[in-house]
């Protein structure tokens, strides 16, 4: 006899172990791809917050990442060195505020066509549906962990 209770355990043992396997494999080969444009996936992502949802605070760019905000004011102070962002007025002074540049934005186009291509090139053989499900899934393990 099968205890279904061990079933689900082993279940989301190995559910959370692919995902730890997955990660850094993932992260490795996204940055290969982004090296082709001399860019890291920490400058990737503040580019893909920027492009999609507009100017940010240094801290909405941080809590976005899930890092500290000295590592992305390093981040930024990159990507400010490379033209590809600057800062706006606040109403605050102390608050930093970044957007994309007119480089900035030409650059994240044209990454965009390499990160598109390997994104579909991995997702081969998984159907939209279960894409949907995945990103359904992955949202909401992410708000159990952040709330």
């Amino acid at each position: 006899m099968i205890d279904e209770g061990a079933t689900k355990i082993e279940t989301y043992r190995k559910f959370f172990h692919q995902l730890v396997l997955l990660y850094r494999p993932f992260e490795n080969n996204l940055n290969i791809e982004l090296g082709k444009h001399n860019l890291y996936r920490a400058q990737w992502t503040i580019l893909y917050r920027l492009f999609n949802d507009g100017p940010s605070t240094l801290v909405d760019l941080s809590t976005y990442q899930g890092v500290e905000k000295p590592t992305v004011t390093r981040t930024i102070n990159r990507l400010e060195e490379l033209g590809y962002v600057e800062q706006i007025p606040g109403k605050d002074k102390r608050e930093r505020i970044m957007q994309l540049t007119e480089l900035g934005k030409t650059i994240y186009l044209e990454v965009r066509v390499t990160i598109d291509q390997f994104e579909q090139d991995i997702l081969t053989g998984i159907s939209e549906v279960e894409q949907q499900e995945a990103i359904r899934i992955m949202e909401s393990i992410r708000h159990k962990l952040i709330k």
